[in-house]
């Protein structure tokens, strides 16, 4: 059965004398692989634009699963867009959040899924559980809602004995001296008392390196440890997530430096101000054990930085003492589409194996 069809698809885009598609009969049958070659102008994105509706026939008509493009209900030009879907020439305008989770929820908002329900999704199911588990990541808005009736934090911590860190950063700033320094963080008193009545335990923020630029990285650590004070003034416990990019051509000098910086600040760091650290995966393993040597530092997790499931967990099994927090790698093989014994089996099968990774 064909789940794209064409039949006599002409368009002329207004206020032009040239048909870009003229006279188009074509079929395409599920599951196949097609590509349409030609050069710049030819009309292979004005063809694209009719398979999801972005575009309608001027004459002719086109079929999705059997829809016809031009013809309008309640629900069709959603179907349709949930059966055809594009990725177009630049995918950076096509990012519209800071972090992937961020981003991810975006897209499945706009399918009406309500992006909340995907976390309690994770949350309430039976593999998320404090016997491979300590901590959960929120944002303000899972932070502010409720599952099965409790406050976010008040259910972790109740019902799976998990504690709760609030993500507090704003997004990045743009990049200067190989590094994103955070964005200012407005009205971040009056957050970190909202996370206090809900009965959070930390907070998480981060910025970024690419370069092994010693004044860039001095500036993402002071700024880390100047919000980090603030932080642990208002009774919480912060992560100063300083990632370095895995994809830096001086990431091991980036690493080296970094630390050196870090150590600075402990050096004239309150012990009772209890701080941890989220790091990229370093390319030294064990590069960043001796920060246990402060009494300040209450654990050491890693991010897996765009690494995929196999290679985050193969390169932290070889670092001691360092956790894993990995909210990418941990969710890249979940979909909403997944019964719940599926989802259920998928998820535990992944946190078990990150666990593995974290106890060497």
């Amino acid at each position: 059965m064909a789940i794209i069809k064409t039949e006599h698809l002409t368009f002329r885009y207004e206020n032009t004398d040239r048909d870009v598609i003229r006279d188009m009969n074509i079929e395409i049958e599920q599951g196949s692989f097609v590509a349409v070659l030609g050069h710049n102008g030819c009309g292979k994105s004005t063809f694209a634009s009719h398979l999801n509706a972005i575009l309608l026939p001027s004459g002719g008509k086109v079929w999705v699963d059997g829809m016809d493009t031009a013809v309008e209900t309640d629900d069709s030009l959603k179907n349709i867009r949930k059966t055809v879907g594009m990725v177009f020439q630049n995918p950076d305008n096509q990012i519209v959040a800071t972090v992937v989770e961020e981003d991810v929820a975006f897209a499945l908002e706009n399918l009406g899924v309500e992006p909340n329900e995907m976390r309690k999704r994770v949350f309430t199911s039976k593999a998320f559980t404090n016997e491979h588990i300590l901590g959960a990541i929120l944002f303000e808005k899972t932070m502010l809602s409720k599952v099965n009736g409790e406050y976010t934090a008040d259910y972790l911590w109740n019902e799976k004995q998990i504690v709760s860190f609030l993500k507090v950063d704003k997004g990045l700033a743009e990049e200067k001296n190989g590094v994103k320094l955070m964005k200012e963080i407005p009205n971040l008193a009056e957050e970190l008392k909202e996370a206090n009545e809900k009965h959070v335990f930390g907070t998480k923020m981060r910025s970024v390196i690419y370069e092994a630029n010693e004044e860039g990285i001095r500036d993402v650590v002071k700024q880390q440890f100047e919000f980090a004070k603030i932080i642990c003034d208002a009774g919480l416990v912060p992560i100063i997530e300083p990632e370095v990019d895995i994809n830096s051509a001086e990431k091991e000098k980036c690493e080296e430096i970094l630390k050196a910086e870090i150590k600075k600040q402990l050096d004239a760091w309150n012990k009772e101000d209890k701080i941890m650290f989220k790091f990229t995966i370093p390319t030294v393993a064990n590069h960043y054990l001796d920060l246990y040597d402060y009494e300040c530092v209450v654990r050491i997790v890693a991010l897996s930085g765009g690494y995929d499931i196999e290679k985050a967990v193969e390169l932290l099994a070889k670092n001691n003492r360092m956790i894993a927090s990995f909210s990418r790698a941990l969710l890249q093989d979940l979909n909403v589409h997944q019964t719940p014994e599926e989802f259920d089996a998928k998820l535990n099968d992944v946190i078990v194996k990150i666990y593995n990774a974290s106890i060497t």
